[in-house]
């Protein structure tokens, strides 16, 4: 059975909507219908964080509090989940929360546009956190814009938190909120809005179901590049399929020699994994969008848009990754490698979705990658690079690289990688290499970067490498 309403938890109800239109914003639906206009669009892309707000997820009999962009968050999306607005810190008795006190005793809102997505974001934190230090505000913070340049006022209002107690109104409220978030009953969701349809399936049988009935439909996980196709572009996404409900796909397996990640698994508990063996890769991830974005979006999102400037791709591909893809015809592996056949075109057909990925684990490999883009935190790669080397005695016996913002597509520098290969570890050989990048790449001029700019950046970036692992020495920047 499925269902046309949803339903969520909103200052402890139950609220439901039926057919809801599946390309409205919940940023569009809390300002419009709720009246609630504490939250603010900045740039409906999920950049500038003063639409940050919070959604209470039920996990293992607990709530954990995920900050988002609601700017770019499709209202269906709100379903099984609790919604937290600026306005519900504050309590039934006027009580500021004790986030929005800091904020206060600290002078962190000057214009004060931007201070409700600051306060969200510092709720998150404040909520999922027992300490908080430097780089946890950091990143908590890194998706929150403020054009008056007051963030050391906010900064110090996010590190006075760490000693105070956690027990808020939410606290006091949560076995209520916890038995209103398990009445909502798990369900397929089907909507027809406005000519537009929306799918949310429970399991990967529903799925498949859905996916040979309904053609050219969009399939949506954390829709942070999707959803710009209705904020940016003003066009209508007629059919949407979203992933987010389906636990099967959301997963994360440790095997021998590979680590496996589910579709629907978020960035944010991805990257806690993937430290573990790449420090690299979770360097670029924490780059790779706010918290809010990491919140929502998936790696197996980021390969289907496939984007020539997807951060994850350059990695997954110097690492030779392989995608498990499931469909009609059942599930098949495709190496990474020969995944990308054109400007944002895959070898995913009709029918077809990514079930999951698979990164090798290389014990004995140096992996290095860099991401060079305008802003340091939450932008867009002017050039991402990534290099998987394995060395033995001075020698390389293996080598491969990749680039990101290079190519209409992420791409391999194979004719690089042979001069590499069976060579000696030396500057001379790296020299000789870089030069080779001109026959493995043709960089366009765009917004972001010229061709020249980036074709001498990805040739500072292999000499980096060299002088990283000679050096023993990493020579950053942060």
């Amino acid at each position: 059975m499925s269902s046309n309403k949803i339903e969520f938890v909103f200052q402890n109800k139950v609220h439901q909507i039926l057919n809801p239109d599946p390309n409205e914003t919940v940023l569009n639906f809390v300002r419009s219908n709720l009246k609630k206009t504490g939250t603010k669009e900045g740039c409906a892309e999920g950049g500038c964080g003063a639409c940050t707000i919070v959604l209470g997820e039920l996990k293992n009999n607990k709530i954990l509090y995920k900050s988002i962009n609601s700017c770019i968050t499709f209202v269906p999306v709100l379903n099984g989940k609790q919604l937290i607005l600026i306005e519900n810190l504050t309590s039934e008795n006027g009580k500021l929360h004790s986030v929005q006190n800091a904020m206060v005793d600290y002078h962190g809102s000057q214009c004060g546009f931007c201070t409700p997505g600051f306060v969200m974001s510092m709720f998150a934190m404040f909520k999922n956190n027992k300490s908080i230090n430097n780089e946890l505000i950091n990143d908590s913070l890194s998706g929150n814009l403020c054009r008056c340049t007051g963030y050391r006022p906010i900064i110090d209002a996010a590190k006075s938190l760490d000693n105070l107690s956690r027990y808020d109104h939410f606290d006091k409220d949560k076995f209520i909120t916890l038995r209103l978030l398990k009445k909502i009953t798990k369900k397929n969701i089907e909507i027809t809005s406005n000519n537009k349809k929306y799918f949310a399936p429970k399991t990967i049988k529903e799925l498949k179901k859905i996916l040979n009935k309904v053609k050219d439909a969009k399939l949506l996980s954390g829709g942070t590049d999707l959803s710009l196709e209705v904020t940016k572009k003003r066009k209508e996404l007629e059919k949407i399929i979203y992933l987010g409900s389906i636990e099967e796909l959301n997963f994360i397996k440790k095997y021998k020699n590979e680590i496996e990640i589910g579709a629907s698994t978020t960035l944010i508990n991805f990257e806690k994994q993937i430290k573990k063996y790449y420090l690299d890769f979770y360097n670029i991830l924490k780059r790779y969008g706010s918290v809010q974005i990491r919140n929502v979006c998936t790696i197996a999102g980021n390969i289907a848009t496939a984007s020539p400037i997807g951060d994850s791709l350059p990695l997954l591909l110097a690492l030779d990754a392989k995608i498990i893809i499931d469909g009609k015809n059942g599930k098949k592996t495709i190496p990474i490698n020969n995944f990308f056949i054109g400007y944002r075109k895959t070898k995913l057909k009709q029918g077809d979705f990514i079930y999951s990925v698979k990164i090798p684990i290389l014990k004995y490999n140096i992996f290095k990658a860099y991401k060079i883009s305008k802003r340091f935190d939450d932008d867009i790669s002017s050039v991402c690079g990534s290099f998987n080397l394995e060395i033995n005695k001075n020698h390389i016996k293996r080598a491969k690289i990749a680039f990101g913002g290079m190519s209409e597509v992420p791409k391999r520098a194979i004719k690089t990688e042979k001069i590499l290969i069976n060579s000696e570890f030396s500057e001379k050989i790296f020299d000789k290499a870089t030069k080779n990048l001109e026959k493995d790449f043709s960089p366009i001029d765009d917004m972001r970067a010229s061709k020249k700019y980036r074709m001498e950046v990805a040739k500072n970036l292999l000499l980096k490498c060299f002088f990283e692992i000679k050096n023993q020495k990493l020579l950053r920047i942060n």
